[in-house]
């Protein structure tokens, strides 16, 4: 995998960005997620170099990408501009989008801001906005699982996740969502990630500065109105690849989802939350598959 190069943006950040295959190709836009780096995408990388050009940015936060300073500078909104900025950085038009966790999260919004950008959409383990907030009002089961969110919310949690924090971090926070053993050279490059200076605190941040409600157990918030009135389509064709052994994210967010993707396809992979590297063979041939011309 190559190794990630500088870009700066016009959104006043830069980042490492990890660009290979042939740039007349084309292009394919990969985003991770919590708590990763473009180093979610090492098996899909290589891959997909051979017939595109293939890019994943270490997102704004994350390893030794620029941290600004202010929660809001975490808001979803700056976050897909850094992706259309990187787009146009590289020169790139029209773009099929990838995104996993946190990064589905901003394909998603990405896809239905910038349609005249994104042409098709590729989603592993990332909720629709809709289907996402409306499961943490309605189903009991989503809303327990979702309640690290408001832990990671607690600005008090940042002073302990330095020095062997992070090893504790690593083994009972991020470990136990993963359905197979971290070790060795991917162990160290995540200890090694979340020891730049302010990278915990910056990628927590975007939990921070989401407008996602996380209700506690039992509560009875007021219903956002917008929950129960028309919410926009997504109008590129999509493929969402999900482990279905994930923890976090349960299979209530595949519920209805077809409503607000028309042009939907979904392949149910066994592995848990992080699928592209949990169970890469399955995902590289789903998406090899999905993106083949007699495919589509």
């Amino acid at each position: 995998m190559t190794d990630p190069r500088r870009i700066a943006l016009s959104t006043g950040v830069s980042l490492d960005v990890a660009v290979a295959g042939d740039p007349a190709h084309p292009a394919i836009i990969f985003l991770h997620g919590f708590p990763e780096s473009h180093r979610t995408w090492r098996h899909q990388l290589p891959e997909f170099a051979r017939d595109y050009l293939v890019v994943a940015p270490d997102q704004r936060g994350y390893a030794a990408s620029d941290k600004p300073p202010t929660v809001e500078e975490y808001a979803p909104a700056r976050i897909v501009a850094d992706l259309i900025a990187l787009a146009d950085a590289l020169g790139i038009g029209r773009f099929t989008l990838v995104g996993h966790d946190w990064g589905g999260a901003i394909a998603w919004m990405a896809a239905l801001n910038h349609p005249d950008r994104i042409d098709r959409l590729i989603i592993c383990n990332a909720p629709h906005p809709l289907v996402f907030q409306r499961s943490l009002f309605d189903d009991p089961a989503q809303r327990a699982a979702s309640q690290y969110m408001t832990r990671f919310r607690d600005t008090t949690l940042d002073k302990g996740l330095v020095g062997t924090g992070l090893e504790h971090f690593f083994a009972n926070g991020f470990a136990r969502f993963v359905t197979r053993a971290i070790a060795g050279e991917d162990r160290a490059a995540y200890l090694d990630e979340w020891a730049n200076p302010g990278a915990m605190t910056a990628m927590l941040n975007w939990y921070r500065a989401s407008p996602i409600i996380v209700p506690a157990p039992g509560e009875t918030p007021q219903r956002p109105a917008w929950l129960d009135g028309p919410f926009p389509p997504v109008t590129q064709p999509t493929l969402v690849i999900w482990g279905v052994q994930d923890q976090a994210l349960l299979p209530v967010q595949l519920a209805g989802l077809g409503d607000y993707v028309p042009d939907l396809t979904v392949v149910e992979v066994d592995a848990g939350h992080f699928v592209p590297w949990e169970a890469p063979e399955a995902v590289n041939a789903a998406i090899r598959g999905w993106l083949a011309p007699s495919a589509r």
